[in-house]
């Protein structure tokens, strides 16, 4: 009897480990600079394009965005970096000058009168 109690304990942490060793999910959330809906269309799409995001949602009105990520896959940097290749800023990375002056006119979220501009419409 105590030889099957142990032989089901064992088979039980090795289904478990399994388990846990699949699943690689993870939330994060940061703050990327946009205005508009374009841009959250533009932001949520580089995400996507990240290989390993399974979810991503851009608020226009925090400037979160929230991501599901596979970790076997990608990590918080690589997100980063793909929002900023297509002109967008995150606090911990500026998006280069040439990928932000490809932006749309209404999009263009650095200059204050953009901003103004979107905040009263």
């Amino acid at each position: 009897m105590k030889k099957v109690f142990t032989l089901i304990c064992i088979v039980f942490v090795a289904f478990a480990t399994q388990a846990q060793k699949k699943k690689r999910n993870k939330k994060l959330s940061f703050e990327v600079d946009g205005v508009c809906m374009m841009c959250k269309k533009r932001i949520e799409k580089a995400a996507l394009n990240t290989k390993g995001v399974k979810f991503a949602n851009w608020d226009l009105n925090s400037h979160q965005l929230m991501v599901i990520i596979d970790e076997r896959k990608t990590d918080e940097n690589k997100v980063r970096e793909s929002v900023t290749n297509v002109g967008h800023d995150t606090k911990a990375v500026k998006a280069p000058q040439e990928k932000y002056d490809q932006l749309d006119p209404c999009c263009k979220y650095r200059d204050e009168q953009v901003v103004k501009d979107h905040k009263k419409g």
